[in-house]
């Protein structure tokens, strides 16, 4: 097929994504994987060179904008006993996803599957319920150190694929130290520069800009930090999450600078991700009962480790109609998930049925779940008010 009739396809699947979600109710992002899924089923959408750059970039732009989502102040834990909950949570999670992986004999990077955490669905539910919500606040402010520590786990995997427990892996594992060390120094180092001249700010980022210097520096930035991490041998993943969160924490005057990053991002590169991934599962996988049966699995074990910790840590602080509400938010990493399989696949670490299995899972537990907080909401609602 011609590639302009591909890139004509593609451009209809953008425009046609929002209107198919605002019908169904279906979250946006699975409405345009099942695009990808529907347009390589019918033979209209197909691979080629500029769709994979492009499809890669919308990942490293999803990730800049998460890292932009973050809001280091926000995260208070160390000065309360939520530290400790905190640890608990996710020393819980992980205990039991070792076990699990170990018990069925499941390959390694199960072990971070999972436990792995994603923003994308959970700032949804942030828009439709508010950041008031008690559950939703914890959820987020616990979703954004998930990230973090997901980031570093993918990192870890993918040379552990790679190069597996050699020389070269410990190598990786010093590099990813120094560099966290030489970005703290270097996050500390701008927060005294901001603090004493307090106008650089505003000379990189004015107020008042025509030219759109505020989009330039932070597309600039982004480049940098990525091309940053490709020359030290670390998944470019990481400097664009980097990137994102320096931005949001040095540039704050600029209030409609993430509106204007997001709405790009939303509107062009971020749904060709989607699309391409949904274009990597053939419809015969939806069929395979044995992919189905793995990605109920996955998509169970991700819910139940959650729930379980969840109520390990947080029950006694917050309640047990809260708990549920907060580990069911947290147990929709559809982003992440998508992510890891496809490094997991492109190592050769997990066959075409696995790649297809955490995918699916993805999607299911994004459409069921986002369903069940809805009804489970509504319910604890109405006891409350008629405890009242």
């Amino acid at each position: 097929m011609e590639t302009s009739a591909v890139i004509i396809f593609l451009a209809l699947l953008l425009v046609a994504a929002p209107f198919i979600s605002s019908v169904t109710k279906i979250p946006i992002v699975v409405v345009e994987m099942l695009l990808g899924v529907f347009g390589a089923y019918v033979g209209l959408l197909k691979a080629f060179a500029a769709f994979d750059v492009l499809a890669h970039l919308g990942f490293l732009y999803l990730m800049f904008l998460v890292g932009m989502e973050v809001n280091l102040k926000e995260l208070r834990f160390a000065k309360s006993s939520l530290l400790k909950r905190v640890v608990l949570f996710f020393g819980t999670i992980y205990i039991l996803s070792i076990v699990v992986t170990l018990y069925f004999n499941l390959n390694i990077v199960y072990v971070a599957i999972f436990p792995i955490f994603s923003l994308g669905i959970l700032m949804t539910l942030i828009k439709e319920y508010g950041r008031k919500e008690a559950w939703l606040s914890l959820a987020l402010n616990v979703g954004i150190v998930g990230e973090l520590i997901s980031i570093i786990v993918m990192i870890i995997l993918n040379s552990i694929l790679k190069s597996g427990f050699n020389m070269q892996f410990f190598i990786t594992l010093i590099i990813l130290i120094l560099f966290f060390v030489g970005f703290a120094l270097f996050f500390k180092g701008a927060k005294v520069l901001f603090w004493w001249f307090p106008e650089v700010k505003t000379i990189l980022m004015p107020y008042q800009d025509n030219k759109d210097i505020d989009i330039r520096l932070s597309i600039a930035l982004g480049f940098t930090m990525v091309a940053l991490m490709i020359t030290i041998g670390i998944d470019e993943v990481l400097g664009a999450f980097l990137a994102g969160l320096f931005l949001a924490f040095f540039f704050k005057h600029k209030m409609d600078l993430h509106e204007k990053l997001s709405s790009f991002g939303f509107g062009f590169f971020i749904p060709l991700f989607f699309i391409y991934v949904g274009s990597t599962l053939p419809v015969e996988a939806f069929m395979d009962i044995n992919v189905i049966k793995l990605s109920l699995f996955i998509s169970g074990m991700i819910i139940l480790i959650r729930l379980i910790g969840s109520l390990a840590a947080y029950t006694s602080y917050f309640g047990l109609k809260n708990t549920i509400l907060f580990s069911l938010s947290n147990s929709i990493p559809l982003t992440f998930l998508v992510a890891i399989a496809t490094l997991s696949y492109n190592t050769g670490a997990i066959t075409d049925s696995e790649y297809y299995a955490i995918i699916i899972a993805g999607l299911i537990s994004a459409i069921v779940l986002i369903i069940v907080i809805k009804i489970l909401y509504s319910v604890f609602c109405k006891i409350k008010v008629k405890n009242r």
